[in-house]
């Protein structure tokens, strides 16, 4: 599942930079730096907008050299989003690409620098799970999940930006939604509560951790595991492979 975005702009710091980006019919790496052909990823700084220590240990464990940045973002989606969860996705990672951007613009950066912020979503009969809010709220997911196919998106919004010189700054920025459907198997109410009183729920989207205990509740995944972890590392690396250094 793929949806791009490109757009380029000498963006006002008074503006969050998701909005005031206007679209074009050019590459993201042509909107950073106007030919493409030229561009060199191992000459930007590359900025987790991100604090999960799971999209941080892939990035790692991938060999991207990379500092990490987070700011607060209002994660409310309106219903037009809440109905289309691919974009809900891409419009959060989006959100959170964005305001580390504009962050770094507002310090007078000078330089370039790719900023990647990611969202995680499961999605089950159309509904969205995000994280949590409570163990109620938990089991209600896991109950939902149990027994049946849903599907994991996780969003990768990726923002190059050329600060040359003060006052001229250049923008681009593009936004990729990546799936894999996860089966679980039958679950009872009694392997859910063990499950939940592991404590590993309640900061996951879908209320559970396939990377950790909740490995023994899934039957089948179809697609990418690091996309169900939190950052389709493979799929971002396809789109931007210099973004780890070649072997000497």
């Amino acid at each position: 599942m793929e949806n791009e975005q490109n757009t380029q702009t000498a963006a006002p710091l008074d503006q969050p930079c998701a909005e005031a980006a206007a679209p074009v019919d050019q590459p993201c790496s042509e909107a950073a730096n106007d030919t493409s052909a030229e561009i060199n990823l191992a000459e930007f700084d590359v900025i987790l907008a991100s604090g999960s220590p799971r999209r941080k240990q892939l990035m790692e464990d991938a060999g991207i050299a990379f500092d990490v940045r987070v700011s607060d973002v209002d994660e409310q989606l309106d219903a037009d989003l809440l109905a289309d969860p691919p974009e809900a996705a891409k419009k959060l990672a989006e959100r959170k690409a964005g305001a580390v951007v504009q962050e770094v613009l507002s310090e007078d950066y000078l330089g370039m620098a790719m900023v990647l912020g990611a969202d995680t979503m499961v999605v089950c009969d159309g509904e969205i799970f995000g994280k949590p809010q409570n163990l109620s709220d938990a089991k209600h997911m896991l109950r939902c999940l149990e027994g049946r196919t849903h599907e994991v998106l996780t969003a990768v919004s990726v923002w190059l930006v050329a600060a040359p010189e003060p006052e001229k700054i250049s923008l681009g920025f593009r936004t990729f939604v990546d799936a894999t459907a996860v089966t679980f198997r039958a679950l009872s109410d009694e392997e859910i509560d063990d499950y939940l009183r592991q404590g590993e729920s309640f900061d996951k989207a879908g209320a559970y951790a396939i990377q950790g205990a909740g490995a023994a509740l899934v039957e089948r995944i179809d697609g990418a595991l690091d996309t169900v972890i939190g950052m389709p590392v493979g799929r971002l690396l396809e789109e931007f492979p210099d973004l780890v250094a070649p072997v000497a």
